[in-house]
């Protein structure tokens, strides 16, 4: 029998430097598509409460789609295979389209994403992260509004979840999983 895992977390990201920062990113959204209307694509389930805060605060006509896919199963390691849960529910072809991810890491799921958006035909695709992991990139991608830049740690907290455990907590903490 193994030994106990004893789980506590630690504040990265308060809230307020949260709700700081998704002002401000919506801010440069709202300036860099003036005018024009924009479609934001939340990639379940984590980008959730990300999305929602960041929609509520672009002064632009916008419309909201989501998708799902995985590739972390239940653990802290991402398997290395995208799959595709749930497609979009209408047609991106002409649009403005802004992938909203909650953390950009290796890099495998927004490679994938955009590649199936791409063929889509939308008529720009940006992609806005919460938080980007430079140090965890597999693959080469970069996201066009970055909330903040963080260590090599596992987050929860803001929509980020370990075992589908601590989405509702209200800062970005870093999850120790030690064993006792």
């Amino acid at each position: 029998m193994g030994a106990a895992r004893r789980e506590t977390y630690q504040v990265l990201i308060r809230r307020t430097e949260i709700k700081n920062r998704v002002e401000a990113v919506a801010r440069k959204i709202t300036r860099d598509f003036k005018g024009q209307r924009i479609h934001l694509i939340g990639v379940l389930k984590g980008a959730c409460f990300f999305l929602a805060d960041l929609a509520r605060e672009i002064d632009l006509e916008t419309s909201i789609d989501f998708i799902s896919v995985a590739s972390y199963g239940k653990g802290k390691e991402s398997s290395g295979q995208v799959r595709l849960l749930k497609d979009l529910d209408n047609s991106i072809a002409g649009l403005n389209v802004i992938l909203v991810e909650d953390i950009l890491d290796t890099g495998l799921t927004l490679n994938y994403l955009l590649n199936v958006l791409k063929q889509r035909k939308p008529k720009t695709l940006c992609v806005a992260a919460l938080l980007d992991k430079p140090s965890r990139r597999l693959k080469p991608v970069k996201a066009d509004y970055i909330g903040f830049t963080i260590p090599n740690e596992f987050v929860v907290g803001y929509g980020l979840d370990y075992a589908e455990r601590y989405r509702n907590l209200k800062d970005v903490c870093i999850l120790d999983l030690r064993k006792q």
